[in-house]
């Protein structure tokens, strides 16, 4: 991370609210909070303040099951937008189930904040609340791998990236995880300049300061435990084709390799063959299209290279012994009867 260019003429405080959604996850929202906090310990006053949120004022519960007390309200939040009280900084913290959020109260709040000048921002999966007040559009943004699909299919208009975390025209949205760690790291060195954040790093643990733009994921190769490297670049070929799936014949080509060749690596090195891998990698895209959004079933199904929702359903049906229809009606009944426990 670059702060030479940065100003090193400490802020007197930053200000932020973290408006939390239900099922938001604790890692993110933790990881944020305790950064701030350390900075603060550093520095030996409260440079960064912080209080939480919520639509209705009540407790919110994470997706590991624990309640929070908040500190305000939407509509206590909306009065302070002209006062005093007013934030440097939201951050919407969300998690599972968040394509079910949807509150235009909380949209119009979001935009009369950042119309405000107010830097807006999310952890997790809180880039979709972004996206539904229109903020996202033409913007670039980060979001949680396993999310990326949906988002992306449901948002085109955002340049969502699977980076750790983006900035762009006071707009902070971040991966979840660790990396709103990384996020608030590059926050206090914008605010107070490199030595600060070496020195939160030292007490947390951190190696390093991981730039923006660092992997979500492990490598292929340790994920699949391959270390086959043509194995390897072929399902990387495969990943990137998900929607117009290439014949083997193409992939072979690609590769520099016959067709029977790629057949016995597959089988030595995956257990299966070259066809019926690059279904499931496919059909596992469909299963987070089907629990991340609300595209028909029949328009999944394309997404993922399908010629037919027949097909699609049947071979849906043949991997998870459910259909896709199901898979969406299942979804939904988890989400309507799971409001305070754990959610796996």
């Amino acid at each position: 991370m670059d702060f030479h260019n940065m100003s090193k003429t400490p802020i007197k405080t930053r200000s932020l609210v973290f408006f939390l959604v239900p099922h938001f996850t604790m890692l993110p929202f933790s990881a944020a909070i305790e950064t701030l906090r350390i900075a603060n310990r550093m520095l030996g006053y409260p440079a960064y303040t912080w209080r939480l949120a919520s639509t209705d004022g009540q407790k919110v519960y994470s997706s590991s099951g624990i309640g929070l007390e908040v500190n305000s309200s939407l509509t206590d939040e909306r009065r302070y937008l002209g006062g005093e009280n007013r934030p440097n900084m939201v951050l919407v913290c969300s998690g599972i189930y968040v394509e079910e959020f949807h509150n235009k109260s909380v949209n119009a709040w979001l935009r009369e904040t950042y119309n405000r000048g107010v830097a807006v921002g999310s952890l997790c999966t809180g880039a979709h609340v972004l996206a539904q007040a229109g903020l996202l559009n033409g913007k670039r943004c980060a979001i949680h791998w396993e999310n990326l699909p949906g988002f992306s299919e449901t948002f085109p208009q955002a340049e969502v990236y699977a980076d750790l975390y983006e900035v762009d025209s006071n707009l902070y949205t971040c991966a979840g995880g660790t990396a709103s760690l990384d996020m608030m790291l590059n926050l206090i060195g914008q605010d107070f300049g490199e030595n600060l954040v070496n020195r939160v790093c030292e007490q947390q643990l951190t190696d390093r300061v991981r730039s923006p733009h660092d992997r979500q994921r492990l490598p292929l190769r340790a994920r699949l435990g391959v270390q086959n490297s043509k194995v390897l670049s072929i399902i990387e070929l495969m990943e990137s084709n998900l929607a117009e799936p290439l014949s083997l014949l193409e992939i072979a080509d690609d590769a520099g390799l016959s067709r029977r060749q790629i057949e016995r690596l597959f089988r030595q090195e995956m257990g299966r063959s070259p066809a019926r891998y690059y279904l499931e990698i496919r059909l596992d895209r469909a299963r987070h299209l089907l629990v991340q959004s609300s595209m028909p079933v029949v328009e999944v199904a394309v997404a993922c290279g399908f010629v037919s929702a027949s097909h699609f359903s049947k071979c849906y049906r043949e991997l998870y012994n459910r259909s896709p229809q199901q898979e969406r009606a299942e979804r939904k009944l988890t989400m309507s009867t799971n409001r305070t426990g754990i959610v796996v």
